[in-house]
This record gives C-alpha cells, structure tokens and sequence, in this order.
C-alpha cells in the first residue's frame, strides 16, 4: 500500500516526544498538516531537515499549518534532538515502522535506509503533496510551496 496524493490519511496512533499518544484524529480533518518522514536523528542531513523546518516553522504556522516529524527512533532520543536544536514541532516514533508502511514510504540506498518523504495534508485530512528525495534541503521549500497554493 501506497498513500497517494487526493487520498486520506489512514488513522494512526504514535507515541509523541513527550511519550503521550498522538492520534491522528486529533489533527487530520481539523487543520492542514506537514508529516515529513526522515531516517534518523542526529544525522547531518536529518538534523540540516529539522533545522530548517525549524527556522520556516513560523511561515507553516502563519499559514494555519502544522509541521511533525517522523523516525523510528525512540521517545527519548526525540526528546533530545528537539532540546538540542530547539525544535518547536511534533516528533512522533515510529519504532515498528508501521506509519512508514501505511504511508508507503520506502527506504532508500538499496534499502539500509528507511526513505526521506514528506506528505503535504489539506484540513480535510487529504494529501495534496507527496514528495520523495532523499536531498533534505529540498523538502521545506516543496512543502512551503504547496502549502502557499492551498491558500489561494
């Protein structure tokens, strides 16, 4: 299965960075969301990712729009790669990889990766963007774009 841009967002439950559950009933279908799916934290090109999610988190904000990020790493590295940078978003661990499947996202470098893929939600819970590239730089500014799009 493979979440395709005009499709709804399955319904999950994850584990946030402060250990509580986050369900997707608590956003999907209530405001226009980022999920953006990266490999690791503390990774020069995850951190770069969060970072610049980070610096444009007001303009998705201004915008009436959420930004999550998404790993397989545990609650508390989450929690330390958010005070280290001073991230302001949602992480949310995915240690079984169960939203990755629901969503389709692949991993990448013949698969020792898990895949780097951001998902653009309208606030009816539908993907308006699916955007795949393992260049982290290039996610924000696709991201933004849409989001810009869907005001108009």
């Amino acid at each position: 299965m493979s979440l395709q841009e005009g499709e709804r967002v399955p319904d999950f439950v994850l584990k946030d960075a402060d250990g509580n559950d986050f369900e997707s009933t608590m956003i999907v279908g209530k405001q226009a969301f980022v999920l953006y799916f990266y490999p690791k934290d503390f990774t020069p090109g995850c951190t770069k990712e969060a970072c610049e999610f980070r610096d444009r988190y007001e303009d998705f904000k201004e915008l009436g729009v959420e930004v999550i990020g998404v790993s397989s790493d545990s609650v508390k590295l989450h929690q330390r790669f958010k005070k280290r940078y001073q991230l302001p978003f949602k992480f949310l661990s995915d240690d079984q990889g169960k939203l990755r499947k629901k969503f389709g996202v692949k991993g990448d470098l013949f698969g020792l990766l898990p895949g780097r893929e951001t998902f653009v939600v309208n606030g009816e819970g539908i993907v308006q963007l699916r955007f795949n590239n393992m260049n982290a730089t290039k996610h924000i500014a696709k991201a933004l774009e849409m989001v810009r799009k869907m005001k108009k």
